[in-house]
């Protein structure tokens, strides 16, 4: 029971908590909380019948809500009757309220339909205000831009590129950025890249127009420089001379004069000339436009591309000095030719030396450096080559000029040009050739144009011009001159003892050395070292090129013995006169002789050497001479008895010889003397070689006779002293060998000749057993055959036969002296 009782509680209070959680669901419907889910889950359980009972709930509280409603309409019917009847009294009231409100809208609407337009269009134009104020916001962002962007393409238009870019540069980093959401922004933003290529390339082809036309008017400008360089120095050049006339005065007088004179000229003609020009000063920039390569260099530097636009300058550049450098194939046959080069390579440095001092950083020294040391190697192969193509001593004394010009003007621009001075040393070996080979040809003329007399004088005026060419002194004239200076025009008419050629070689001599000192001015070098190479040429003149003049001259065929005899007359005075030209060398160069250092002039054994040679030649013709008489000689060797006087060639050969000696007189006694002997010795030799000539097989007794006749004319002339000088007998020994030859067969002395041969005192001491034995077998193939022919006088046969045993006697005796002689040998 109690278990049940239990149980029933247990019911109980379930169905008491099942009926609140019904209440309690019902609650949360009623008062509309959402959601429901989880208050209807609590009513959807695992209880049976939960749903029933719910919806019995839910039944019952709306019967409960049903019946509260019915109770509040009950109260309230008659209040809500009261207020429709209200209601509909006043819906009367409300039809003409409307009709009113109606009428009174119309008239309202009517009436605000202009102030809606108006306040339309003050909105509109609110708007248009609003709108107006943002524009003008903004084209105030975008004017500048604008303005910038114009004043771009106008800078473009007159090329003021460098401007355009840095106006690039300002709108990319200033106002570009402002208004950069702008279509038009972004069109300019696309632009600015291809105006910077097209600057880039229109600076580039200003650049190479630039670079064509300084290629064409670099002569100009190196002439321009090189005449600046070249009146510079003309200027210092004639103010040292002026300075120095002082000191010339007291060294050389007269000549200071005429230098004082000159120099005093050329000052005021170097002043005039400066004048003139002082404001006609011509620079690079004066001739040549350099604003291409400065804006280029901008415009690529602003753009970042600097090191690509000086790689590309000094290529081009490069390649342009190779042009210059290259030389025209004709060069060397003008002046102009050398000049237009060199006008060329100056104005290509003096725009490099320009580009250098002006820019930073385009061009360095280091390039311009390694550029001129290129340049000058080339420089000087191209000058070596052409230069030995010239033969004109003129020329090269020009081309001398102008390298002196180029190196002093490209010095001024700082460059080194001591190798170009080592060259002109080069040169200056090869001009001294040229001098050398010109003067050889002037040489040649005067000699060819001389008369090998002396020179005449008609009168002291006549006298005075020679002295004045040539340092020639008369000890008779300046003895008159001093003792009795009223009488000297009696001692006119006279003759000079040297020939024209004289006073004319000394002067071409001087001019030589005019030539070369021309040569060796503006070197940079010192007065000594300009002394010792004007001695040095001098001497080369001396030595080689008048001495092989000299020389041809002597060889010559059409040079006689008297031109033999003024050539030796010249070349002593020519000696004598080389003293004073040592002194005009010393005077044209302030050296005294006596430093240490000095070199002498070479010309006395130059002139020496030519007399030498003259003197062997004056021996050679007359031997010559002496050689064609003997060969006109006609001895008939079988003549039987004499003519009795001397042979006619032979007595035309003495003339000859004693005319000859007569011109010898202004020799020098040496000279004569050895003349006069080689000829007589020459003259007995070739006698004695016609009589042992191996071709004549025999000669006569008579033949023989008449030879000694000859003989004895030659001793005649020998002892007739045709040379003054000789002592005693000395030319007459001359034929001594003739003599004691003859003299033995003459007299038929050979028991004297055999019995004393070999002994000092023996009378026929000169006689050579072989030439006697050689004579004798000839005589006696004579006496053979004139025997032969004579055989009808029997009385001759007898002494034939023993004159004939006699010399077969001698001619074997003499014939074992010789074979002795030989074996003894």
């Amino acid at each position: 029971m109690a278990r049940k009782s239990k149980s029933n509680l247990s019911e109980l209070y379930l169905e008491e908590n099942k009926d609140q959680i019904y209440e309690n669901a019902l609650a949360e419907i009623q008062s509309f909380e959402l959601p429901l889910g989880t208050t209807l889950r609590s009513v959807y359980d695992d209880q049976p019948n939960a749903h029933q009972r719910f919806m019995e709930k839910l039944d019952a509280c709306i019967r409960n809500h049903d019946r509260e409603i019915e109770k509040m309409c009950n109260f309230h019917h008659q209040g809500f009757v009261d207020a429709i009847t209200e209601l509909l009294k006043v819906r009367a009231d409300a039809e003409k309220l409307k009709v009113q409100v109606t009428d009174t809208n119309r008239r309202l609407q009517d009436a605000g339909k202009e102030v809606i337009a108006q306040t339309e269009e003050i909105i509109r134009c609110r708007v248009q205000q609003r709108n107006i104020t943002t524009v003008v916001e903004k084209l105030q962002l975008c004017l500048p831009v604008l303005e910038m962007y114009s004043k771009l393409k106008e800078q473009m238009n007159v090329k003021r590129y460098y401007s355009a870019l840095k106006t690039m540069e300002q709108l990319e980093n200033l106002y570009l950025p402002r208004v950069s959401q702008y279509r038009f922004c972004q069109i300019m933003i696309e632009n600015l890249p291809k105006l910077r290529e097209e600057i880039k390339e229109i600076s580039m082809s200003d650049l190479k127009d630039f670079l064509e036309s300084i290629r064409k008017h670099s002569d100009r400008i190196g002439e321009t420089a090189m005449k600046q360089a070249q009146q510079q120095k003309t200027f210092s050049t004639a103010l040292q001379k002026q300075n120095n006339i002082n000191y010339g005065r007291n060294m050389h007088v007269g000549r200071s004069r005429i230098l004082e004179s000159k120099n005093e000229i050329t000052l005021k003609r170097t002043f005039e000339e400066d004048d003139e020009h002082e404001e006609e000063v011509l620079t690079a920039q004066d001739l040549v436009d350099f604003s291409p390569v400065y804006r280029c260099l901008h415009i690529y530097s602003v753009l970042g591309d600097g090191e690509i636009f000086e790689n590309y300058y000094r290529k081009q550049r490069r390649k342009q000095a190779r042009l210059v450098l290259q030389p025209q194939s004709s060069m060397h046959e003008t002046v102009e030719g050398y000049r237009r080069y060199f006008s060329q390579i100056v104005g290509f440095f003096v725009v490099e030396d320009h580009i250098l001092h002006v820019t930073q950083g385009l061009v360095t020294r280091t390039y311009t450096d390694e550029l001129w040391n290129m340049a000058l190697s080339r420089i000087i192969a191209v000058l070596r080559t052409h230069s030995s193509y010239c033969s004109d001593p003129d020329l090269v004394l020009e081309l001398k000029n102008l390298i002196v010009v180029f190196a002093d003007t490209l010095q001024g621009y700082g460059f080194p040009v001591n190798r170009l001075f080592d060259l002109l040393f080069e040169i200056r070996d090869q001009y001294n050739e040229t001098l050398l080979k010109k003067w050889s040809g002037l040489f040649r003329d005067i000699f060819e144009a001389d008369n090998y007399s002396p020179i005449p004088v008609a009168n002291e005026e006549e006298y005075k011009i020679i002295i004045s060419k040539f340092p020639f002194q008369d000890p008779e004239l300046d003895k008159v001159r001093m003792n009795h200076p009223h009488s000297l025009q009696q001692s006119f008419p006279k003759k000079l003892p040297m020939s024209q050629s004289v006073p004319q070689i000394y002067i071409q001599v001087k001019e030589f050395i005019y030539a070369s000192l021309k040569f060796s001015e503006s070197l940079h070098r010192s007065s000594t070292e300009i002394d010792d190479m004007l001695r040095k040429s001098t001497n080369l003149l001396l030595t080689r090129t008048l001495s092989c003049c000299l020389q041809n001259l002597i060889k010559k065929p059409h040079i006689g013995l008297t031109e033999l005899v003024q050539i030796i007359i010249n070349t002593t005075h020519l000696e004598q006169a080389c003293k004073y030209l040592e002194d005009f060398i010393s005077n044209i160069t302030n050296i005294s002789q006596v430093t240490v250092h000095t070199a002498r002039l070479y010309g006395l054994s130059t002139f020496k050497d030519a007399r030498h040679a003259a003197e062997g030649e004056i021996y050679t013709k007359l031997n010559q001479k002496i050689d064609e008489f003997i060969q006109i000689a006609d001895y008939d060797w079988t003549m039987s008895e004499s003519d009795g006087r001397a042979s006619g060639y032979l007595m035309d050969l003495i003339n000859f010889l004693r005319s000859t000696f007569q011109v010898f007189t202004h020799l020098p006694g040496k000279v004569a003397q050895t003349a006069c002997m080689s000829a007589c010795q020459h003259l007995s030799m070739s006698l004695m070689q016609m009589l042992l000539d191996s071709e004549l097989k025999q000669i006569s007794m008579g033949a023989i006779q008449q030879f000694n006749l000859d003989v004895i004319q030659c001793e005649l002339f020998a002892s007739s002293e045709p040379v003054p000088g000789f002592q005693g007998d000395t030319l007459q020994l001359a034929f001594i060998d003739l003599r004691q030859l003859l003299d033995l067969f003459m007299v038929w002395d050979w028991s004297t000749y055999l019995a004393d041969y070999g002994q000092a005192t023996s009378k026929y001491l000169r006689v050579n057993p072989s030439t006697a034995l050689t004579l004798l077998e000839k005589v006696h193939r004579g006496m053979k055959d004139s025997s032969k022919k004579n055989n009808i006088f029997a009385q001759f046969r007898k002494n034939d036969r023993d004159k004939q045993k006699l010399i077969e006697t001698v001619v074997k005796q003499l014939r074992s002296l010789v074979n002795g002689m030989s074996q003894h040998t």
